[in-house]
Order: C-alpha cells, then structure tokens, then sequence
C-alpha cells in the first residue's frame, strides 16, 4: 500500500486483500508473488504468510483518510474477484470507493467471471473503473465479459504483453495498457505487438497508453514507441505528478 505509487498509470495504491494464485500464463513471474515471498515467515510482518490470501478489514478505513483526490489502483497486491475473497468483503470495499467519491479507483483482474456474477450486487458510481489483464489471444474474451460490467470506464491491461491480441474487440472498450514484462525471467515482447494495439486503439478512439518495454530491469528499456511516448488515460483524465 502506497500513497504515491511508481506505477505508471496510477497515483496511490491500496491493498483491502494480499496474495492470489495463478490463473494464466501472464501470472507465470507475478511480481507481486515475488516480492511477497521474500517475508515469508518474518514475524509481524505484513507478508508474514507470503502470497497467500488474506483479507484486511483495518485497511477499508484508508481511502477515507486521504483527502485530497487520488488515482488508486486497488489490489496492486492480489485480486479482488479472487475466488476466495468474501462476497460480503467485496461489497464492502465497493462501499468505501462509493463513499470517497474524491478519488477514481481502478479495479483490475483477471477473474472478470465473478465480477460479471457480482455486478448486480455491486454499486458502480462514476469513480470506479473497472478493467481486465489480457496477456495473449487465448485471453480476449475476458473484454467480452468486462462489456458486461456496468462500470463508468472499462479498460483492458495488456501487461505483460505476450503475444498478439488477435480477436481482441474493442467496442465498450475506454483505455488499453500495454506494456512489456521485467524481471530476471522476463519474456520478449515484440514491438509490432505494442504498434497493433496502438493502430486499433486510434482507429477505435480508445485512450493508449504504453507503460514499458520491460526487460531485466523494468524501466531501463524505457517506453518510447516510434519516437513518441503514448501517455493517454480515458475521459479526458490526467495523472496529476
């Protein structure tokens, strides 16, 4: 949990619920995994029990403490759709973000079945985005369960980018996020990858933003694509650093 992240895309972090289990092949090197694994077994620690999953009522408190207005990205920590997590906890967490309606909260998974089975269920005020990871063609269906979803603005991660996204449709589509992986393990993306997204994003007047080449070291490839950096974020928003 940060109150000034280095994600790109985003402002703050803030983790209600920690760890996950790997769903497809773009959890292969979760970096979030990574690091909590580290404080596995450290006494008091908040990772004391790894990435394995918990849920933190005493965090729910935190987006209310932060007056000035922020873009928070949920869960940057786990996955709030996991199927673990309490349905009345979700519901809890929506509570908060509806009531700090200062803050845009970005919700982000790869489990976007029980976002579409909860979304009933859930209230979906102007602040909350709601998004999917997409990794590779296999994937692209989970656009066609984020359309389901009565969110404000959907976006789609395609982070990391492991192949073309083939079949992707982006009608109802807001935003796309595209972005290489990093890490001693990481997977070469290749650039006609990123330049397709980009090409049908401006064909379909969806905000693109590329976040990294990635590579051993995340940010040392940069993320210059064709001489130009591509930094659009959706309705017209900015990041205000």
């Amino acid at each position: 949990m940060a109150d000034r992240s280095a994600i790109e895309w985003t402002e703050a972090t803030w983790n209600p619920t920690t760890g996950c289990s790997k769903v497809s092949p773009g959890c292969a090197h979760c970096y979030a995994e990574t690091f909590a694994e580290r404080w596995r077994g450290v006494p008091n620690h908040p990772y004391e029990q790894g990435f394995d999953l918990k849920v933190w009522p005493g965090r729910l408190e935190l987006p209310r403490r932060w007056r000035s207005p922020r873009v928070i990205f949920v869960n940057s920590m786990s996955d709030l759709f996991h199927e673990e997590i309490p349905d009345d906890f979700i519901a809890q967490v929506f509570e908060v973000m509806v009531e700090a309606g200062q803050h845009t909260f970005q919700v982000l998974t790869k489990r976007p079945e029980r976002a579409v089975d909860l979304a009933a269920r859930l209230p979906w005020p102007p602040n909350v985005w709601m998004g999917v990871s997409i990794e590779n063609r296999r994937f692209v269906q989970r656009a066609d369960l984020l359309r389901e979803v009565p969110a404000a603005i959907r976006f789609i991660s395609a982070e990391p980018l492991l192949g073309p996204l083939e079949g992707l449709e982006l009608d109802g589509i807001d935003w796309l996020i595209a972005g290489g992986e990093s890490g001693h393990r990481h997977r070469r993306i290749d650039p006609d990858w990123v330049r397709d997204l980009r090409d049908r994003c401006a064909a379909s007047d969806v905000a693109f933003f590329f976040k990294q080449w990635g590579g051993r070291h995340a940010k040392a490839n940069g993320r210059i694509l064709d001489g130009a950096q591509y930094d659009a974020m959706p309705a017209r928003m900015q990041l205000t650093r």
